[in-house]
């Protein structure tokens, strides 16, 4: 197996009912020399592409459909090549399908051109993650998990191999993942990420979609405390 992740760090805002947040995001490049997956580009394509380099994108995978991710999603999946045809795949939960169309129409909207609004208006992902869907890249397996809560069709991905749990913004080290402070469904948020790291080797690495790295042990062992404050409503 040569697969090896590269980590991007990017910075950019994000909209949330009307309030703009600065966000610090981590891109994770999963692949070997010749071919890659991109989980989570954001805020800023360039950046992301120059990690990737002369690497052939064979997909991206979107973690939840805030706008931070959807705003470079195109241009990484397209990485240089004019013909959409040789564009890689982009995967999506169903679930956050209301804001991919939110975003995208918000771009048709802002568009002069009434050909390409329409394009926009009715771009889908090509891939509808599900819950135990497997992605193979450079001798390695990534399975999708559905983790609801941050948002309707948040997801994380595990790598067995690889030893990691790429965990988006449904967990970020010592705390429940959120876009400043904010949560959408923090009850469902944290009985997804009980399930997802009760029945996981302790020693698993958490590579989140904000901050740094953890482990699947310090968190489980954090969990219980998120849930008490949560049920006294006193937030996280």
């Amino acid at each position: 197996m040569d697969a090896r992740i590269d980590q991007v760090v990017t910075s950019g805002k994000v909209t949330l009912d009307d309030e703009e947040y600065d966000v610090e995001s981590n891109t994770y490049i999963v692949g070997d020399d010749d071919e890659v997956i991109v989980i989570d580009p954001a805020n800023d394509a360039d950046a992301v592409l120059k990690a990737v380099g002369e690497r052939e994108v064979m997909a991206v995978i979107c973690t939840d459909g805030n706008e931070h991710k959807l705003s470079t999603v195109l241009e990484v999946a397209a990485a240089g090549e004019e013909d959409e045809e040789n564009w890689a795949p982009i995967a999506l939960h169903r679930a956050d399908r209301l804001l991919w169309r939110d975003y995208f129409g918000r771009l048709a909207r802002d568009e002069e051109d009434e050909a390409d609004a329409k394009a926009l208006r009715s771009l889908e992902p090509d891939i509808w993650l599900e819950d135990g869907g497997v992605f193979e890249i450079a001798g390695t397996q990534l399975e999708v998990v559905h983790t609801p809560g941050h948002t309707p069709g948040s997801v994380c991905v595990i790598s067995e191999q690889l030893g990691v749990l790429f965990s988006g913004d449904t967990l970020h080290r010592g705390r429940p993942g959120s876009i400043g402070g904010v949560y959408e469904d923090l009850r469902k948020q944290l009985n997804s990420i009980g399930a997802l790291l009760t029945p996981l080797p302790k020693d698993l690495r958490v590579l989140p979609g904000q901050g740094d790295e953890t482990t699947v042990g310090d968190e489980d062992a954090r969990w219980e405390t998120w849930g008490e404050l949560a049920r006294e409503g006193e937030g996280v």
